[in-house]
């Protein structure tokens, strides 16, 4: 098993040579033929002034372009920095500063929006060398052409296992995103485990719906097909007939993504019309999964889709894959527990604000120990010591239980976070922006119950007093967000009230808003 990106697409392109690895619409690239383009774009990254150990962040939906991008920066000898193509320009631009990235790709025009034109205006990228549209990658190709093959090879030999592939942030309780680093080993291992417990093959065309920027489509898309030879086929975003006719005439085996892609598959009106037949593995979660869920992903059509090996699986940012369902678990064994931990991986569940452990049953604070446990957050050794006990324990936020079996179930989270249509939502984060809007004097968010989403957010709002405040609007809350926040981060609805639950020490009884909205 290779233990760095290069390795790993080196051994992909020995190994499996003319075999095609990415396909996007009529384009077919090949094992080999993406091993000589990233090569050829880390030599253009390199005439452009990049230095082993710098940052590249990637801002862009999933394409060809996105995986020769992002492994381009590790065979130069340096860490890409993945960010949600959603994200407004103040986001992006502030991941860039922090990290002093000093090359950021992106593809400018997605959504209708002008990245390059959003981080200029929010910030002078100080550490920014050049940032360059995937659309001229070709131009930065041939930039590079003039740098020998034995100078980018040498870069991509000296990338050691415990260096750093890459940093992706997550959103905090104190509302600040934070960077998650993890190093080359660890994110070789937590993917070859995945592939693994998944079965995944040579064989296998695996659609790849989940974002590139996001673990599940960058750690377990992309490096699950290099380490085992799938054919990957990248969606930019999820069209529903698109990915029913694209399932039928690729004839896809592998599906992984979030409960509400597979409750828009099973609801689809058109969905009679389409063969999925070939679908045999789905890994899901993100959200709570109805047993009703797993039952129809594994009836036969046209009841359900078919899917022999339907999973469900727990992980986060900090430690991508933790627990897995495995082949032969009942459906109410996948609906309601994540499974059990992966190899190399310890769970524990302890009391609360300790790292005791707790007997199988009773229910606790889910802590997660092992190699794949990220090396910490960037630049910030406080927060790192607050996740990560000297005795190498990640404390995770959520509570939950393990079974005699050491089935993992969540029930609740220390954390307000929620999940909206498979993405983290951190309230906190939301409620910094909002705060930041005329006539808003106090806000929480909290999470409340979706059909299609699991979750979507409501802002409860404090009007400043005066009459400059009395016309504030739901219409106005929500188009500042929007403009300011990814759009899954956007409350979906606002209650004005005038004044906030607290206890005595001030924080805000976010409880006591949850069961307002159930009222």
């Amino acid at each position: 098993m290779p233990t760095t990106l290069p390795a790993a697409l080196r051994d992909a392109a020995a190994t499996h040579g003319d075999r095609p690895f990415l396909v996007e619409g009529d384009r077919t690239l090949s094992f080999t033929e993406v091993h000589h383009r990233v090569r050829a774009v880390a030599k253009g990254y390199v005439a452009a002034g990049f230095q082993p150990g710098e940052r590249v962040v990637v801002w862009a939906p999933n394409s060809i372009e996105w995986v020769l991008a992002g492994l381009a920066a590790s065979y130069a000898g340096g860490t890409l920095v993945p960010v949600n193509s959603r994200y407004t320009g103040h986001e992006v631009a502030d991941i860039v500063d922090r990290t002093g990235a000093t090359l950021v790709l992106v593809e400018d025009g997605f959504l209708g929006r002008s990245q390059i034109s959003d981080l200029k205006a929010v910030s002078e990228l100080p550490s920014v060398r050049e940032i360059i549209t995937l659309a001229a990658l070709d131009a930065l190709v041939a930039a590079g052409s003039g740098i020998a093959d034995q100078e980018i090879e040498a870069r991509a030999d000296a990338v050691t296992p415990d260096d750093v592939a890459d940093i992706l942030f997550t959103s905090g309780t104190t509302g600040r995103s934070k960077g998650a680093v993890s190093a080359h080993r660890q994110t070789i291992a937590v993917s070859a485990a995945w592939a693994e417990i998944g079965g995944v093959t040579d064989e296998d065309r695996y659609l790849v719906v989940n974002p590139f920027f996001h673990s599940f489509g960058y750690k377990i898309g992309i490096v699950v097909g290099l380490l085992t030879g799938a054919t990957l086929y990248p969606v930019a975003t999820f069209d529903l007939d698109a990915t029913m006719d694209l399932i039928e005439s690729e004839r896809i085996t592998v599906l992984p993504g979030a409960p509400t892609i597979f409750t828009s598959l099973l609801d689809a009106p058109g969905r009679a019309g389409h063969d999925l037949s070939s679908l045999r593995l789905s890994i899901t979660g993100a959200a709570v999964v109805p047993v009703v869920l797993i039952e129809r992903m594994r009836a036969a059509a046209p009841e359900g889709l078919g899917i022999d090996d339907v999973y469900t699986a727990f992980g986060m940012t900090e430690a991508v894959v933790v627990t897995m369902c495995r082949e032969g678990d009942a459906d109410e064994l996948v609906a309601t527990t994540c499974g059990r931990a992966i190899p190399g991986v310890e769970v524990r569940i302890a009391a609360l604000g300790t790292n005791d452990a707790l007997p199988a049953g009773d229910e606790g604070e889910l802590l997660v120990r092992g190699d794949i446990v990220m090396l910490g957050y960037l630049d910030d050794p406080a927060a790192t010591s607050e996740a990560i006990d000297a005795d190498g324990w990640l404390h995770t936020g959520d509570v939950g239980k393990v079974d005699d079996q050491g089935n993992l179930k969540i029930t609740d989270r220390l954390k307000d976070m929620y999940i909206s249509g498979g993405f983290n939502v951190y309230p906190a984060e939301v409620e910094q922006a909002l705060a930041r809007l005329d006539g808003v004097a106090d806000v929480a968010v909290v999470g409340i119950a979706d059909d299609r989403m699991g979750e979507i957010g409501k802002a409860f709002v404090v009007r400043r007093p005066g009459p400059e405040s009395a016309g504030l609007t739901e219409a106005d809350v929500i188009a500042f967000a929007r403009e300011r926040l990814a759009n899954y981060k956007t409350p979906r609805s606002v209650a004005f009230v005038e004044v906030l639950p607290r206890n005595a020490s001030g924080k805000v009884l976010k409880n006591d808003l949850r069961q307002e909205t159930q009222q």
